[in-house]
């Protein structure tokens, strides 16, 4: 595996390119090690790489915090 950072042009081809968009709405590339990528339209903000396990468990606990606190407010 390559442990050099990737180009901004690379990492822009990964952005643009739809085989890493399932249903043009996850992102999904193991070759990227970013836990947020922008999403398509770099204006809207970020998506989650779901090829990163970090970024699901980090998606998961902050679920579980926030369940946490709507149930302590009742």
């Amino acid at each position: 595996m390559n442990n050099q950072e990737p180009s901004e042009q690379e990492k822009n081809n990964w952005q643009n390119d739809p085989k890493y968009w399932i249903w043009g709405l996850f992102y999904y590339n193991p070759e990227d090690n970013r836990m947020f990528p922008p999403k398509k339209i770099k204006e809207m903000g970020w998506t989650i790489n779901f090829a990163n396990l970090n970024s699901i468990f980090l998606c998961i606990i902050m679920i579980l915090v926030l369940m946490i606190l709507c149930e302590s407010i009742k």
